[in-house]
């Protein structure tokens, strides 16, 4: 079943997650999402929405998938995560995730990595849980996440896995939008999107590219280094 949907109205791309499951992320994921993000930019969109369905973005990696993996295939797939969350992160467009759901671990980077995260209230999970989940979050997922969470939030969301509803998320300045219902989560995003068209687009491209080039390129530098002494120390 495919996991992701791509559509076009107007001048906005929607993504939307949805495998009628968890929207967890394996190779097929990264894929799909791959070629819709390559479509959004074919189709000369001025803005991208991420979304899903009704309680649930995403839950991240798929962790059955992993320990089936042998080292290289586990450097090869986290490589393959990185650079499709980073590709995001620095895609040339606005780019927003609106959802009422659930988003944890690759779920609220993907969230993060957005230019603007929008959630509807209600009783979900916002969560980085890689370290209650003995994993490492490596420098790029770090970047990903400072960029989107507030300083004095750091160590609770990142070191201390803290889970978030969505208002808890708003209130913390982590969620930049709380949506009241449901039914005005995909309204609102394309209010804010259409608003995000009117901008220079090329300037709107070069400024995020020059704002986030050079952290970007520093992370990737040492994901390899860093990753494999994860796996070789602290796995089996």
């Amino acid at each position: 079943m495919k996991k992701i949907h791509y559509t076009q109205d107007e001048r906005l791309a929607v993504i939307t997650l949805d495998d009628g499951k968890m929207n967890t992320m394996n190779w097929d994921f990264f894929s799909e999402l791959d070629d819709a993000l390559d479509r959004a930019i074919a189709d000369g969109a001025g803005a991208l929405i991420f979304t899903g369905r009704k309680g649930i973005f995403s839950a991240g990696l798929d962790l059955k998938l992993l320990p089936t993996q042998s080292l290289a295939e586990q450097l090869r797939f986290q490589k393959t995560f990185a650079e499709t969350m980073l590709r995001v992160y620095m895609f040339p467009i606005p780019t927003i995730a609106a959802y009422a759901g659930h988003s944890v671990a690759g779920g609220a980077i993907l969230s993060y990595a957005c230019d603007r995260f929008m959630a509807c209230d209600g009783p979900y999970r916002i969560q980085i849980n890689e370290v209650a989940n003995k994993m490492l979050i490596p420098g790029w997922i770090s970047l990903i996440c400072r960029s989107s969470i507030p300083p004095r939030y750091w160590k609770e969301a990142l070191l201390h896995s803290r889970a978030y509803t969505p208002r808890e998320a708003f209130e913390c300045g982590i969620v930049d939008d709380l949506i009241d219902s449901e039914d005005k989560v995909m309204e609102t995003a394309k209010a804010v999107a259409l608003d995000l068209c009117k901008l220079d687009g090329p300037a709107y491209a070069a400024t995020k590219k020059s704002m986030r080039r050079k952290e970007v390129e520093e992370v990737m530098n040492v994901f390899e280094k860093e990753l494999l002494e994860w796996l070789l120390r602290f796995t089996k």
